[in-house]
């Protein structure tokens, strides 16, 4: 099979002499500058007249040339390549008044929040794989590829008889047959009641929440507010779009309504499982958090990210029930009950800001991936997704306990476990004069991966403490990461 090859060359004068040493040059430049990458197969020397204008003997000695400069290597029975070990291309920045970026994207707060989970690597490196105790990530071995990949083998042999239409705008909301699994789904296990057309699919959730900046928020002059600690990169969507923050303590009940100012325009909380101090939002709280928005002409956006997993106590619904729905935006993640790989999430949009949201949505990328939702809707209507998550909450509990377990047993010195009914992860306190920075930093040199929650808020708490994460680690990883954790805290 012949290469693509595309790189523009200036042909041979017919009956030069030189012919040969200015393709040499050409080549040569391509491949330093990196338009003839890495591993690119050239053309045949038998081609030579084809690709080069030039008789193939010309060629072959140009081909040896670049071979002998450690450019190009030959490959028996393959042809002819770009060599894999290339010097780097010396580049000379530019000036900093020739190109402007906005001066957002510069600060380091920013780009530190849109980087939360990158950790520095530790200054030795260690054999052993890392024990990951980050919040929000999962371990995608436990996914049941072999299912959703028949399934969606199934759904891409539907889509070659009866191809995807080209829609207008206001009809690429998202595939109508998974929006009516959404609806399906978090009925049963959120009670969030509503129709397949209140679902708008987005590409994961922080795609959601830039969206929801975008139609919520005049820069320079509506007021967010955020719970501190909260969830970084939803901050930035908001900062981005010029909204005004307002960071708002977070206690045992959860956002504290009372500490909101009047003239709010959005409130973000994360009611059943909040992130990261994993409490949940009490009754009297959610009923006080919907009457101020109705009374102030606020808007809130309730960020469930992992409301499938609760462990003790009653069903809480979320907060989006029927008698907010004017007022609550929902989102919803599949990044949690399946993999953040799929990129894909949700909103339920009230009625009235449905038109606007698709808008915007469109703007961005017009819909998601059709095969994509197509596999995931055939996955949950099916019942798979039910299963799976029925299936997860098991591990997920047994991780739980045996990490509450090792922290009351072995901790009750440095750390307070805070009490929560949901997700996949739980937070401790720490106790006076434990100096969490210094241990966090010498796990890292052990493979042990967590944060502190000093890492999640906007200003700074007198409350120290650490999250763990249990989603991508197992009983025996648990407890290897407990006891490097007290071995360092012993110290």
């Amino acid at each position: 099979m012949d290469p693509l090859f595309e790189i523009e060359l200036e042909r041979p004068i017919p009956g030069s002499r030189d012919a040969g040493r200015r393709l040499y040059r050409q080549l040569k430049e391509a491949i330093q500058d990196g338009r003839l990458a890495a591993g690119t197969q050239l053309p045949a020397s038998r081609k030579s007249a084809e690709f080069f204008g030039l008789s193939r003997n010309t060629v072959a000695e140009v081909y040896d040339r670049l071979s002998n400069d450690g450019l190009l290597v030959a490959r028996q029975g393959s042809g002819t390549y770009v060599a894999d070990l290339l010097p780097e291309p010396e580049s000379s920045p530019s000036p900093a008044s020739t190109y402007r970026l906005n001066a957002f994207w510069l600060q380091e707060d920013v780009t530190a929040a849109m980087g939360f989970w990158r950790d520095d690597p530790p200054a030795v490196a260690r054999a052993e794989a890392p024990i990951d105790f980050r919040p929000a990530l999962i371990d995608p071995r436990l996914f049941p590829f072999d299912v959703y990949r028949r399934i969606s083998a199934k759904q891409l042999r539907g889509l070659e008889k009866k191809p995807a239409a080209y829609k207008s705008p206001q009809g690429n909301q998202g595939n109508f047959h998974l929006r009516e699994a959404i609806t399906n789904h978090i009925a049963l296990t959120r009670a969030v009641v509503c129709r397949p057309e209140d679902v708008v699919v987005t590409a994961g959730a922080q795609q959601a929440f830039d969206l929801l900046a975008r139609i919520l928020v005049t820069p320079g002059e509506t007021v967010v507010a955020l719970e501190d600690p909260g969830y970084p990169p939803m901050r930035v969507a908001f900062a981005a779009a010029g909204a005004r923050i307002m960071p708002v303590e977070v206690d045992e009940e959860g956002l504290v309504v009372d500490s909101l100012p009047p003239g709010l325009g959005v409130i973000c909380v994360c009611p059943s499982h909040q992130f990261p101090l994993g409490v949940t939002m009490s009754k009297r709280r959610r009923a006080a958090l919907v009457d101020f928005a109705r009374r102030h002409g606020a808007v809130i956006v309730e960020d469930d990210y992992d409301g499938e997993f609760r462990f003790d106590g009653n069903p809480l619904q979320s907060l989006r029930a029927t008698d907010a729905a004017d007022v609550v935006f929902y989102v919803g993640t599949f990044s949690k009950c399946m993999l953040p790989s799929l990129r894909l999430a949700f909103v339920v949009v009230p009625e009235w800001a449905r038109r606007t949201f698709v808008a915007a949505k469109n703007c961005v990328d017009w819909h998601c991936s059709t095969p994509l939702q197509t596999g995931v809707s055939a996955f949950i209507a099916e019942g798979h997704l039910a299963h799976h998550v029925r299936k997860m909450r098991q591990i997920y509990k047994r991780r739980r306990q045996l990490l509450l377990d090792l922290l009351k047993r072995d901790f009750s010195d440095w750390l307070e476990p805070i009490p929560s009914l949901y997700g996949i992860h739980v937070a401790a306190w720490a106790r006076h004069g434990v100096d969490l920075d210094a241990a966090v930093q010498a796990l890292a040199g052990r493979s042990v991966k967590i944060h502190t929650l000093g890492r999640y808020h906007l200003i700074q708490s007198p409350r120290l403490g650490l999250v763990f994460g249990y989603g991508a680690v197992d009983l025996p990883e648990i407890e290897r990461g407990l006891a490097a954790l007290q071995g360092v805290l012993a110290r």
